[in-house]
């Protein structure tokens, strides 16, 4: 569970991102399509951003802190119907225009699909105000500690990490190695789902100076030595960030410290991913977190060391669009028009035809754990002929003969000497073949009272309900079936 937290965050033009697994140099030599789609950097008058925001109207902030925030963030569409994110800042944040238009200009030539793109500002009078991309999505912190309806997928997690290193290496590789105040609100959500990086974080704030406005127990131990900035400073921070992305908390890194170096580096990990993740895997990013934590600037890792450690990570889920994995719809088209599994997609179209050759593809690999304990007296008495409507059932299924099957599969489900989630599966589908849904949809049911993890058991449930009317409950089913699918060891365990 978790409390809602903010509205909406930081504009969408695609990402057109072919991989997850590129490195920064892939990504920048990728990113032709990502420049042609973007406007270059402008200045913009203060009319055309009060137009954009309504005024800036409070309706359209999307600061995490609402308009009691130092800076507050408004979303607006220009006139051609691009949406946008405009940072406000206070009036006395850059009394020097100048200073702030040079700064402005150097972070708007960076264009990477990792970042919320900064493509213009306005300095006119006292207004200084920034324009970027905007991010649909929420934030880091939202989907991480204030979740609603599910906690963020360990694949996902692993996934915000690369993402981010990649991001900041591709900064320093362009000359901008510092990042003021690098946090999970920093981290935003684009219409696909994939995390970005702020670009309003490297901007700094000219006349007080300061980079860190977070709790002090979060800042790099040298900034609390000289008030200073350095770029090892942000390799500490993304090691905090790794720490929130472990835990599903904002951990002090002297506490989890302590934690690693007593061994206890287990306790660090979110409860809510027990048995989603490698205890491998968990040691890595643990061990990657240390490294980027240490106290002496010159023995953490750089940008780059960051990207190569986190690649191997991402192993079988790095074709599963960043949507799935975090649950949410994409565009304008509901979930179940989106997912990668071909059976969800025939329940979603109810296409029978398409349901029964997966299924027969399927067989029973999905039986296999099922526990089937026999006597030896209900073994020679009863288990021949058991088998035999299972076998009789199945050529009639495989025959499209389904009445038959409905006979046969009775049969076998009445004996009770064996349990099989994939004959309840199967005579779900006979059943639906014969316009008798309600009776599909109690097979479909069955089949998750035995086996309560099998998406296949959803996704039929799915097509159940909307043979009887259901479509909302059928959306939502498939949801069910579809987040089940992720975890697992491959997506290809989801057909």
């Amino acid at each position: 569970m978790g409390a809602r937290c903010s509205k909406l965050s930081l504009c969408f033009w695609p990402s057109n991102i072919k991989s997850n697994l590129n490195d920064s140099s892939d990504i920048e030599n990728g990113n032709k399509n990502e420049k042609d789609s973007l406007p270059g950097f402008s200045e913009f008058t203060l009319d055309q951003l009060k137009a954009a925001t309504s005024g800036f109207s409070s309706e359209n902030v999307v600061s995490e802190h609402g308009e009691k925030a130092p800076n507050v963030v408004y979303k607006g569409t220009l006139d051609d119907g691009r949406w946008i994110a405009v940072k406000r800042f206070n009036r006395s944040a850059w009394p020097d225009s100048r200073q702030f238009l040079e700064e402005a200009r150097a972070v708007g030539l960076l264009r990477n699909e990792r970042l919320a793109n900064l493509i213009g500002c306005c300095g006119e009078g006292d207004e200084r105000l920034l324009v970027a991309e905007f991010m649909p999505n929420e934030t880091l912190s939202k989907h991480l500690f204030h979740w609603e309806t599910q906690p963020m997928k360990w694949a996902m997690r692993l996934r915000v990490a690369l993402y981010l290193a990649q991001a900041l290496d591709y900064c320093s590789s362009k000359g901008q190695a510092l990042y003021h105040d690098l946090n999970a609100y920093r981290v935003l959500f684009d219409q696909d789902g994939n995390p970005r990086l702020s670009c309003f974080g490297l901007m700094k704030n000219s006349k007080d100076g300061k980079s860190y406005s977070t709790n002090l127990a979060f800042t790099p131990p040298e900034y609390l030595r000289t008030g200073r900035v350095i770029p090892e400073s942000l390799v500490y921070s993304f090691g905090t960030l790794l720490l929130d992305l472990l835990s599903g908390k904002h951990i002090p890194p002297s506490h989890a410290l302590d934690l690693i170096r007593g061994k206890n580096f287990l306790m660090l990990i979110d409860s809510c991913l027990e048995g989603h993740f490698s205890n491998d895997d968990g040691t890595e990013l643990v061990r990657l977190a240390s490294r980027c934590l240490q106290y002496e600037p010159r023995e953490r890792p750089n940008a780059k060391s960051l990207v190569t450690a986190l690649i191997p990570l991402q192993k079988e889920t790095e074709q599963v669009p960043s949507y799935v994995l975090l649950g949410i719809p994409h565009g304008n088209a509901p979930l179940n028009q989106t997912l990668l599994s071909p059976l969800g997609e025939a329940c979603s179209r109810l296409d029978l035809t398409a349901i029964h050759e997966i299924l027969e593809k399927l067989g029973y690999k999905d039986d296999e754990g099922v526990a089937n304990e026999l006597s030896f007296q209900m073994w020679t008495n009863q288990i021949q002929e058991t088998l035999n409507s299972k076998k009789h059932g199945d050529a009639a299924f495989r025959s499209k003969d389904f009445v038959t099957a409905i006979d046969s599969y009775t049969e076998f489900i009445d004996g009770g000497t064996m349990i099989s989630p994939t004959v309840f599966a199967r005579r779900c589908l006979c059943y639906l073949m014969n316009d008798m849904a309600q009776e599909a949809l109690g097979d479909a049911m069955q089949a998750l009272v035995i086996n309560p993890e099998w998406p296949t058991a959803f996704y039929l449930q799915a097509a159940a309900l909307k043979s009887l009317g259901m479509d909302n409950d059928a959306q939502e089913t498939l949801k069910d079936g579809t987040y089940r699918c992720f975890p697992s060891s491959s997506i290809y365990n989801c057909i």
